[in-house]
């Protein structure tokens, strides 16, 4: 684990109390181990500030009806964006986890990164107030949603791949069935993620097309997971 206090010197953040950072970065693992309280409190608080800022930024800067700010701050707060903005700044190096967990790889599980995240913003709001959270948006989750956002709807396969870079994960595409006859040909995509992960499928009249829905599924799949949690 890294000294939390470079974590704080890397957002100028002054905590007034230091054990709420502290839990914020212990991992249930290491809290059943040695009885001590785990960050899911702070992760709840967390989800609350994060869709409430996150929510505003986009009322701000994206001027389009309530649905689609609906939707799009869902793909914005998904459990693959969060683990994107805790990779931006190395957070998995400061997490208290059990022995087991770590050993399996824990500090770079996008489920666990996502969680510790919010406990993060969770653990400012309590001890400094709102404000104090935007020292962490501000640098890691704002600069990343302005990138896509004036992006054209259509361009789903642009907004995905922006969405797994900062995971330095890779998406491919592949056309599993095509049928019809010359005028009026059908295709069917899937899309994966590091070359093995089936993402989500897509259909259309073109293979571009079909790319571009199964892309669409995918950041759908992706938000309906960050709604139903």
């Amino acid at each position: 684990m890294s000294d939390i206090k470079k974590l704080q010197t890397y957002f100028k953040l002054k905590f007034s109390d230091e054990s709420l950072l502290l839990r914020a970065l212990t991992h249930s693992s290491y809290a059943n181990e040695t009885q001590t309280r785990s960050y899911e409190r702070l992760e709840f608080i967390g989800d609350a500030v994060l869709d409430l800022a996150v929510g505003k930024y986009l009322f701000d800067n994206l001027d389009e009806p309530e649905g689609v700010l609906t939707k799009k701050r869902a793909q914005e707060v998904c459990e693959a964006s969060l683990a994107g903005y805790a990779r931006s700044f190395n957070l998995g190096e400061y997490l208290l986890l059990g022995r087991g967990e770590d050993k399996s790889g824990g500090r770079e599980k996008p489920a666990i990164l996502a969680d510790a995240f919010e406990a993060l913003l969770g653990a400012v709001f309590l001890d400094k107030g709102f404000s104090e959270v935007y020292k962490i948006l501000d640098k890691a989750v704002f600069p990343v949603i302005a990138k896509t956002l004036h992006q054209e709807d259509g361009d789903y396969k642009s907004k995905l791949q922006e969405l797994v870079q900062s995971d330095k994960r890779t998406l491919t595409y592949e056309i599993i069935h095509e049928s019809g006859p010359a005028h009026d040909r059908h295709f069917q995509a899937r899309v994966y993620m590091d070359e093995v992960i089936i993402m989500g499928e897509g259909e259309g009249k073109t293979k571009k097309e079909a790319e571009q829905n199964a892309a669409k599924a995918t950041l759908d799949k992706l938000a309906e997971t960050k709604t139903s949690n």
